[in-house]
């Protein structure tokens, strides 16, 4: 399972009541619900991942996350997860506010444009940067709305969303030493790849 899921898992409680948005083939869900015996449903849009997480046993919607969440009403989740696909939506800021309108608290993970190796990618080759965290060419990817740990918690700020927590993480962790991991908590902006959020309302 990616780096992102293990820790937003941290920040779910048992038996919650979910709401996957771009949950893709299901993956986290299905954790979700076999470890910690959450309920809830999931929102996605490719044809094909509905069908296989439907097969898994899954509660999926088919919806394009840029039509909103009006289907849902006030506060009827504990949590919404939205894993790498804000900076894939029209209007982040609002999808943002609507998350935590049919929800208590949303956990959200983006890769972070600021990351050193994109920073040298862009100012040496002159060229968007492709990387394990961003794996596609300009022409052909879904990210529309990039941003960074510094644009993520400039729109918290103007719409008075409470960070709760905080992980700032690489994909290629699992071979980073103890004073590495450290440098990327006290550095995340420039040397992690992947930002992760609790926020709720303040």
């Amino acid at each position: 399972m990616r780096m992102d899921h293990q820790l937003a898992e941290r920040w779910i409680a048992p038996q919650a009541h979910v709401l996957d948005l771009g949950c893709g083939n299901g993956e986290l869900l299905a954790h979700l619900q076999q470890k910690l015996g959450v309920t809830g449903y999931g929102l996605e849009i490719d044809e094909d991942k509905i069908n296989e997480a439907i097969g898994n046993g899954l509660s999926i919607v088919e919806q394009d996350l840029n039509d909103g969440l009006a289907r849902f009403a006030d506060n009827s989740f504990d949590t919404v997860v939205m894993a790498r696909a804000l900076q894939a939506v029209k209007a982040p800021d609002e999808l943002l506010l609507d998350m935590l309108r049919v929800a208590r608290e949303a956990v959200i993970t983006f890769p972070n444009f600021a990351h050193w190796q994109n920073r040298i990618y862009l100012g040496l080759k002159g060229m968007m940067p492709v990387s394990e965290a961003l794996p596609y060419e300009w022409y052909n990817t879904p990210n529309i709305h990039l941003c960074t740990f510094k644009d993520f918690e400039l729109l918290c700020a103007q719409h008075d969303i409470h960070i709760i927590n905080r992980f700032a993480v690489s994909d290629s962790e699992k071979g980073h030493t103890p004073l590495l991991k450290a440098l990327i908590r006290q550095a995340p902006n420039l040397l992690a790849d992947v930002a992760i959020y609790r926020v709720t309302k303040k």
